[in-house]
Formats: C-alpha cells, structure tokens, sequence
C-alpha cells in the first residue's frame, strides 16, 4: 500500500496464518521486541508515537491457531501483560477460544480459562460485541483505555474468507496527565528538631488494676 509502512510475519511451511499490519506513513513508528522467545507464536508489536501533548500507542496484531500449545500460549500472555504496561494498547487479531462468552467472562475450557485471567491481569477490555464467524466470536479487538477504540463495524467477509473484515478507528491517546502528588524529602528534614519537639510532649503514666 502506497504511502504505509508494512509490518508483517510469515507463518513457516504451512498456508495461512500470516499477519500484516500497515501503518500511515505519515506517524513515527518502531517494532516492539517483548520477549526473549517471541518466535513462537505469531505475533508482533508496533509503538506508534503520539502527537505533542498526547501519549504513544502500542498496537499488537495476533494469530493463535486453535490447538496451540500450552507454552506457546503462556508465552503469549506474558508478551500481552508487558504490552498492557503501556498508556494505550490495541490489540487485535484470532484468538481462537470460540468457547468464551463475553457477557458473563467465562468459559469452558481451561485454556480459554487462562486467557481470560489474562485479560483481567492486564486490566483489558473486549470491544467486539457480535459474533463474527459461525455464531462464535474468534476475532477479538482489546484494549486497556476507555475511549480509545471507536466505531466497531462490521464489513462482511473478503473472497473466500470465513472471517468477517472489522473496521473501527483507533482515537488519538489521551494527553498525558502531569501529577500533581507531592512527595516529602526526608533526606532534607532536620531530625534533630524533630526530637526536640517530641521531647516536649507531656508524657502520662497511668496504671490498672483488677480486683478478683
């Protein structure tokens, strides 16, 4: 796509999976690297810098095929906790747990159990609402920011795909907050006064006692 940067990682010696992510041009971005063993899955990371005043976005794109391993799925998690440390993560892809119900966040399977846990680790929220291939709900689009993912829609299915397109924006970060928390700096505090003035509390002695 003319006027985009490509992101993308090819799934090895078998058709499918594949991911891609095209960003505009026009914004400074850079891979994320998470983890030691992120050749494992298929997944990547994309920081996407703010404009002035506004804060960076982390957008992940992932596939997860159905009977993936458990040490696979494990090392997923953690790339998607470290991820959930940033101001503002989109994270989208097939997630393949077509037995979790999202109204209620359960589900059935242990597997689909743990990513859930997950998910609440990380203090994500799911913004997909209907079902988009076959009744279940395997496309997901997550977030941790109120606000920050906009206009979910649906565009039916490309070709011979079983899947159906999602289009929504992703809204510009928040501006980022200063505090305004005041921190005491006891390196500075004069102790020795601190004793004085202590010393000159009345102290009060009293006694108890019981009669059997």
């Amino acid at each position: 796509m003319e006027g985009h940067r490509l992101f993308r990682k090819d799934r090895q010696g078998r058709r499918g999976g594949d991911i891609t992510l095209y960003v505009n041009g026009q914004l400074e971005c850079m891979e994320l690297h998470l983890g030691m063993d992120e050749e494992m899955t298929k997944s990547f990371w994309v920081r996407i810098k703010g404009r002035a005043g506004t804060g960076d976005t982390t957008v992940g794109v992932c596939y997860r095929p159905l009977n993936q391993e458990d040490r696979v799925d494990e090392a997923l998690h953690r790339w998607i906790g470290a991820a959930s440390q940033s101001q503002a993560l989109v994270l989208m892809g097939d997630f393949s747990h077509p037995n979790i119900y999202w109204k209620d966040n359960t589900a059935g399977l242990k597997h689909s159990r743990r990513f859930l846990e997950c998910v609440d680790d990380g203090f994500l929220r799911q913004v997909i609402q209907e079902p988009m291939r076959r009744g279940a709900m395997l496309d997901l689009v997550l977030t941790n920011k109120e606000g920050l993912v906009g206009n979910v829609k649906l565009k039916g299915s490309r070709g011979c795909s079983d899947h159906e397109i999602m289009k929504f924006k992703i809204l510009r970060a928040v501006r980022r907050v200063h505090s305004k928390l005041t921190t005491l700096e006891f390196r500075r505090a004069d102790f020795s006064l601190f004793r004085d003035l202590l010393g000159r509390v009345p102290t009060i002695s009293w006694s108890a006692s019981k009669e059997v």
